[in-house]
């Protein structure tokens, strides 16, 4: 799925830029230190984790480990395959710099100045990052421009590239032809050929069960498969995800398919400048079409509900819903293990965290470290000297164009005034997942070449939480 790229001059911005970061598996940092991993050994070293490194801290997954029940929603590999045992589990000496010369350094980047807390204990997995959304600072990273498989975390690209394509109340009827070609085992929400759905009805699928199925009809729509991933492949250069490198629309392991968390955070950050997109990503759980019967002559459609399954949204038996999170995606597949981005908000703060493929194969183990990694975020926030940004597209400069809503033009949108939370519930998918709403969220392309987000990200009050959608 990645590619990479080579601009590094930082550019602070007054108002919020979303950015993500993953965070070092250390047992212990003290306040003031830096942190940067030496390099790794020389090929040949392979099983072997980089010298300086915790073991464990972004180690790969052992052979014969098995995916974990419940961990995250599979992108399309069968239960019981061995997570990211096609990837190598050594990092790479050097990696692209985007984004700063510490981010394409292996291991553990972090400038922890007084008052800093402590980096987490603990942490597994083999690349992470955490980034602050209002000035687009890194604030911390582990092997942040590894290209590793993402799994279902590549859906968000395919969204932020397709949703402007299609209003949401576009009616699509599916064919058989519409669900060829999806790999073995993969998850779905589940469609029927023959029957009817609106968009919004396949981009909740999307999200909320991580549906191969509706990322194949989508792609039906937009033309063909080969079609998105040239689409999703010419995104992805614009935004300076040169990590990524797409085969499959839905994050489906492929030869060659790669991304990194430093990517993954510019695309959630690209995302999240939608107002669907965010009204997706952060539903918890709504009604969805099923399959038209007959009886007595009669036909009749009913609906079944469909829950999303990033655990730190909706909560799980030993992962509770946390606190302001608000989206975004989740995956887990046979080459990737268990992938997750998230956004969340405390204090009038925002981060964006992802975490790509924990050695340690518990279960929700890599929603526990994203978890872990912002709650130091939110604790180190102010404190601890950033290792990066997160760069702005190309063409970004000069350019005063926002970034549209879905079906609408991209030249000049009206920015909204409503929160999307008010927004969805209007629409009638609000649910309580609808988490949070950017006021006028807009992405704006300055021309003085700093891009910008609207600072305010309102979350709903708690009582819209508990209900249905």
């Amino acid at each position: 799925m990645p590619a990479s790229h080579t601009k590094t001059g930082r550019r602070r911005a007054p108002v919020a830029a979303v950015v993500l970061l993953s965070l070092p598996a250390l047992p212990f940092a003290v306040p003031g230190t830096a942190f940067a991993a030496p390099l790794p050994p020389s090929p040949g070293a392979s099983g072997s984790t980089a010298p300086g490194t915790t073991p464990g801290a972004g180690a790969g997954a052992s052979p014969g480990s098995s995916t974990s029940p419940g961990a995250s929603a599979s992108s399309g590999t069968a239960a019981g395959a061995t997570p990211g045992a096609g990837a190598s589990v050594t990092p790479p000496a050097t990696m692209s710099t985007v984004g700063g010369a510490r981010l394409g350094l292996p291991g553990t980047q972090a400038e922890l100045g007084s008052g800093a807390p402590v980096l987490p204990k603990d942490l597994t997995a083999r690349s992470w990052i955490v980034a602050d959304a209002e000035n687009g600072d890194v604030l911390a990273a582990h092997n942040a421009h590894w290209r590793l498989p993402p799994a279902s975390t590549l859906k968000m690209l395919f969204a932020d590239t397709l949703l402007p394509k299609f209003p949401r109340t576009t009616e699509h009827e599916v064919a058989a032809s519409d669900l060829a070609g999806m790999g073995a085992g993969s998850s779905v929400v589940p469609l029927h050929k023959g029957e009817t759905y609106s968009v919004r009805d396949l981009w909740l699928g999307v999200f909320l069960k991580s549906g191969n199925d509706a990322v194949h009809v989508l792609s039906a729509m937009n033309g063909g498969v080969a079609a998105t991933v040239q689409d999703m492949r010419a995104h992805a250069e614009e935004l300076r995800a040169l990590d990524t490198t797409v085969v499959s629309p839905d994050g489906y392991d492929a030869p060659k398919q790669v991304s990194s968390a430093y990517d993954l955070t510019l695309i959630a950050r690209s995302g999240l400048q939608k107002k669907d997109f965010r009204e997706y990503c952060a539903t918890v759980k709504t009604s969805f079409p099923g399959k038209t019967t007959k009886s007595g002559g009669k036909k009749s459609r009913k609906t079944f509900e469909i829950r999303n399954t990033n655990r730190l949204l909706a909560g799980d038996t030993d992962v509770p819903a946390y606190p302001g999170l608000a989206g975004v995606k989740n995956g887990n597949t046979t080459e990737a293990g268990a992938t997750f981005t998230g956004v969340a908000e405390r204090g009038g703060r925002v981060l964006l965290v992802t975490v790509m493929n924990p050695e340690d194969h518990g279960h929700n183990e890599v929603y526990k470290e994203a978890a872990r990694l912002l709650d130091w975020g939110f604790s180190a926030a102010g404190k601890a000297t950033p290792v990066g940004e997160l760069v702005a597209p190309e063409g970004a400069a000069g350019d005063s164009s926002a970034a549209g809503e879905a079906g609408t033009p991209t030249a000049t949108p009206a920015p909204s005034t409503e929160p999307v939370a008010a927004a969805a519930a209007r629409g009638g998918s609000g649910g309580m997942g609808v988490a949070l709403g950017v006021a006028g969220g807009l992405l704006v392309l300055l021309a003085a070449g700093v891009w910008l987000v609207n600072r305010r990200w309102p979350l709903p009050g708690s009582a819209r939480r508990g209900k249905d959608g």
